[in-house]
């Protein structure tokens, strides 16, 4: 740890926790836009749209959110983004993510966006990317809230296929800052995408991945030293190889954890067993976030309430986590001073 927990932490009586993990400052690092997709909403998309759904009403869909794994999650997930087809529905879809952000009180969304979950059903990449950016800069603008977008390739389809995507991609680069990989991990291991994620180093883009959820240590492993990421998606599988352990701690490479989807897709299926509290004890970076909320349970407060009162953590835990996380992002360092200084009133006045 490269900071000294206020003694405010200390101060704050247990009782207003939540009220503390609700309002502090906090930034959300690892979030599928098209994972926040509410029923309501695929429906209110589908009828805009002409688009025929399997599911009879809201109710049946939202039912048909029992998951056993990531597989049967990713089928679902696919289906629901069928009814995205224009630039508006895009912007309406970001909008109602950064609105419910803004709420949470994140300063800070670093988004993921799956331009190959789209193209392949024949929409534009103009159309995916500009309505996303639109979006964005429309919540700077209403509610302040900072937002940008990062691009993922999937991994069960090929590195000819991303290397193909990012060329689609690049006339909009002005609107993206990073590169992801997620999708199904198992069986598709980091050194799948070594080419394509050296041409995107090359080309100065800030690189995460998904390493380490269903998949070994290993992943992660390759994720840091093949792929060359800065972040690790995930990564809550590291705690089996304490070689990687120790190297995730000295290096402070952030981990963006996401404890309600651990425990939708069984990684942890009871949340007081979920390792968080134990990847802080070693002194990992590691950051609270919502992945896919709309399936998932909750967005990213929820996940900080539902795994805090799990697991007994505290206001010192809490003020790890959230400035952990916005030392994690991709800003600037004016602008992560900024934010800290947020955190650190916000303890103040809690224990005032």
């Amino acid at each position: 740890m490269t900071f000294v927990i206020p003694a405010a932490a200390q101060r704050i009586p247990a009782d207003q926790l939540p009220q503390l993990l609700r309002t502090m400052p906090k930034a959300e690092l690892h979030m599928h836009i098209e994972g926040s997709l509410e029923p309501e909403l695929i429906f209110a998309l589908a009828q805009r749209n002409g688009v025929a759904l399997p599911y009879a009403s809201v109710e049946d869909l939202r039912s048909a959110y029992a998951f056993t794994d990531l597989q049967s999650f990713l089928d679902i997930y696919y289906a629901g983004a069928s009814v995205l087809l224009k630039e508006q529905d895009f912007y309406d879809m970001a909008m109602a993510y950064l609105e419910r952000a803004a709420a949470d009180h994140v300063v800070r969304a670093e988004i993921f966006f799956d331009p190959q979950t789209h193209t392949e059903r024949g929409v534009p990449m103009e159309t995916v990317i500009l309505g996303l950016s639109r979006a964005c800069q429309a919540a700077q603008a209403q509610w302040g809230i900072s937002a940008v977008l990062i691009l993922s390739f999937l991994r069960h389809l090929s590195e000819e296929a991303a290397v193909a995507t990012l060329q689609a991609a690049l006339p909009y680069r002005e609107h993206f800052i990073g590169i992801g990989l997620d999708s199904a991990e198992l069986g598709n291991p980091p050194e799948k995408f070594a080419r394509v994620f050296a041409q995107c180093k090359t080309l100065g883009f800030h690189l995460v991945a998904h390493a380490g959820e269903e998949g070994p240590p290993a992943y992660v492993w390759g994720a840091l030293d093949v792929l060359k990421v800065e972040r690790i998606d995930h990564g809550v599988q590291s705690e089996k190889d304490q070689a990687l352990m120790q190297r995730l701690a000295q290096t402070r490479m952030p981990l963006t954890v996401c404890p309600l989807s651990n425990q939708k897709l069984c990684v942890f299926p009871d949340l007081r067993d979920h390792n968080l509290p134990r990847l802080l004890e070693a002194g990992l970076n590691v950051t609270v976030n919502s992945d896919d909320p709309a399936y998932f349970g909750g967005y990213v407060n929820e996940n900080y309430l539902q795994v805090f009162a799990a697991t007994g953590m505290g206001a010192a835990q809490a003020y790890q986590l959230a400035r952990n996380s916005l030392e994690a992002t991709f800003a600037n360092a004016a602008q992560q001073a900024a934010w800290v200084q947020q955190l650190d009133a916000c303890f103040e006045r809690m224990a005032a």
